[in-house]
């Protein structure tokens, strides 16, 4: 996973300003993410306002990359199922935001996600929950 760290293997994080800065599994065996978004040009309207799409596309990618972080072997997620955003207040341009993703939920088939983003001061500006549709290969059934 180290290798998805900065833009998530996804150059459109980098361009809007995001990056993954670290991850982990807590003792649920549950994954999370960590990461920073200081919105760019490309991210924001001509007032310097972040757009609702990119707050969604940051949540999505933290939720998607925390699942991964807590899947084994070569499972990963197929695809968001489903996803609601919320934006209560402005992403503003010159300023930075902190983002995390946590698994609330892993089954076989699916996971279920949740995603922040928080001013450096830690005041809510958006969060997302969403649903995962997950690859879990079969295991190799031949003998050794």
């Amino acid at each position: 996973m180290d290798r998805w760290l900065g833009d998530g293997g996804m150059p459109i994080i980098g361009v809007v300003g995001g990056a993954f800065t670290g991850y982990g599994i807590d003792g649920e065996d549950l994954g999370w993410v960590v990461g920073t978004f200081a919105p760019t040009d490309m991210a924001c309207n001509p007032h310097g306002i972040t757009q609702a799409g990119v707050h969604s596309l940051l949540l999505d990618a933290c939720m998607n990359f925390a699942i991964n972080a807590a899947l084994p072997g070569k499972a990963r997620t197929r695809g968001t199922l489903e996803m609601k955003t919320e934006c209560m207040r402005p992403a503003l341009k010159g300023s930075d935001y902190v983002l995390r993703g946590e698994v609330v939920r892993m089954a076989k088939l699916v996971a279920y996600g949740e995603a922040t983003m928080r001013s450096a001061e830690g005041t809510l500006v958006s969060r997302a929950t969403g649903t995962f549709l997950l690859r879990r290969p079969e295991p190799d059934t031949e003998p050794a």
